[in-house]
């Protein structure tokens, strides 16, 4: 007997924002990160040199003409009445040291670093436009633990990449479409044995474009989403999607019900296609997907949240590696020009990982049930993808758009 009689899917509830909402965190702490390298002088020990600096639209600023080369702490306070995003940078502007983004009006923040000897500036950037530099700063002395300079980056950068993901995509969704009309035709003919054989390899289609969500509006609530967070959990009317589909076909539901089920997905299938074209890809989103795509794998797929009777978590996974890997491939160019070593151990562990995983594929194809491995096994699977998680996250800082002059 079925579980329970579906509701029509026509009256969905409204999106979830589960991973929507994790991502504008993880760019908070991006951006916070960035904001101030290295910590606040510890209580009872002395300022480090530096000073305060009253900026405004008219200037950035008076520091010191010179200082000992070692830790720097500059108090800036923004005299403007718009936001601004202040740097220490080299003397031409192109490396940045440290930085505040977005300081608001009358607010007060530190500007903190260590810096070798050499010259150095205060650059302000306006939200309103002006852009300002202070006088030279000469730094005496060496610093072991001087601080790297960067290049700030524009989100005009990651133009290319984004271009680049979105012919991807594009091209990827009529292939999405034609498996969701197979698994349809399926159900259409009350063949539940070939609907569940196709179910996997449409769903597959679709968690191989990996960081399209944030890019698909309300389609990927509609497509992809899941019950956990849901009022009745699996029993909400309205849901819908591949994950709905899986619960149905694997928990005794009659073709007759799941076929509105197969039919949504075929209009939200192609309601995708007609949209994605009018839907904005955010520069500074991709590669916090580039991290975040294996974040949820490790959270719903290897932690066994995302699977409602297929046992697919590990060809789930397989794809989303392949996502991971595609993003990657569009941001490459810009991450091999800013960090080439970290681009190299990132494709080197996604091939590793992707190896390890594929290594549980049977020779027919077929992929074993996660609860069939070993405790080692399953550990070994998390704490491999939680280094890679580790190489990853530093996608998000390192590319993170910056107003710059």
């Amino acid at each position: 007997m079925p579980e329970r009689t579906p509701s029509p899917p026509a009256a969905r509830p409204s999106p979830r924002s589960g991973r929507r909402l994790r991502a504008a965190l993880l760019g908070v702490l991006v951006l916070g990160t960035a904001t101030l390298l290295g910590s606040a002088p510890a209580d009872g020990q002395a300022h480090p040199p530096g000073g305060k600096l009253a900026v405004d639209t008219t200037g950035c600023g008076a520091p010191p003409a010179t200082l000992p080369a070692g830790r720097l702490s500059f108090d800036v306070t923004n005299n403007s009445k718009v936001f601004v995003t202040v740097y220490v940078v080299s003397p031409d502007g192109t490396l940045a040291y440290a930085e505040i983004p977005w300081l608001g009006p009358g607010r007060t923040l530190p500007l903190d670093t260590t810096l070798n000897g050499g010259q150095y500036a205060v650059r302000c950037v306006f939200s309103s436009g002006p852009v300002a530099t202070s006088s030279a700063i000469r730094l005496d002395g060496t610093a072991a633990d001087a601080v790297a300079g960067y290049r700030p980056m524009s989100d005009k950068e990651l133009t290319g990449p984004v271009n680049a993901y979105r012919a991807y995509v594009t091209a990827a969704l009529p292939t999405l479409l034609a498996a969701a009309r197979t698994l349809d035709a399926d159900v259409a003919r009350g063949d539940l044995d070939a609907a569940r054989a196709d179910w996997l390899p449409a769903h597959l289609d679709y968690e191989r474009l990996g960081a399209a969500y944030n890019s698909f509006g309300d389609y990927d609530d509609a497509l992809n989403g899941m019950a956990n967070g849901l009022p009745q959990g699996v029993d909400t009317p309205g849901w819908t999607g591949f994950f709905a589909l899986e619960h149905a076909l694997w928990h005794g539901w009659t073709a007759e019900q799941v076929r509105p089920l197969s039919q949504q997905l075929v209009t939200d299938a192609s309601g995708l296609i007609d949209d994605f074209p009018s839907e904005d890809t955010d520069p500074g989103n991709l590669p916090l997907r580039a991290h975040e795509i294996l974040e949820n794998a490790l959270q719903f797929q290897l932690g066994g949240i995302a699977d409602y009777g297929s046992d697919s978590t590990l060809a789930t996974l397989d794809a989303n590696i392949q996502g991971t890997q595609e993003v990657l491939g569009t941001i490459a160019p810009v991450v091999q020009e800013l960090d080439a070593d970290l681009l190299g151990r990132l494709n080197g562990q996604l091939a590793a990982y992707q190896s390890e995983v594929a290594g549980y594929r049977a020779a027919d194809g077929s992929w074993p049930a996660l609860s069939r491995l070993g405790t080692a096994q399953r550990q070994r699977l998390n704490a491999d993808l939680g280094g890679l998680l580790e190489q990853l996250a530093a996608l998000p800082n390192l590319l993170t758009p910056r107003n710059h002059a």
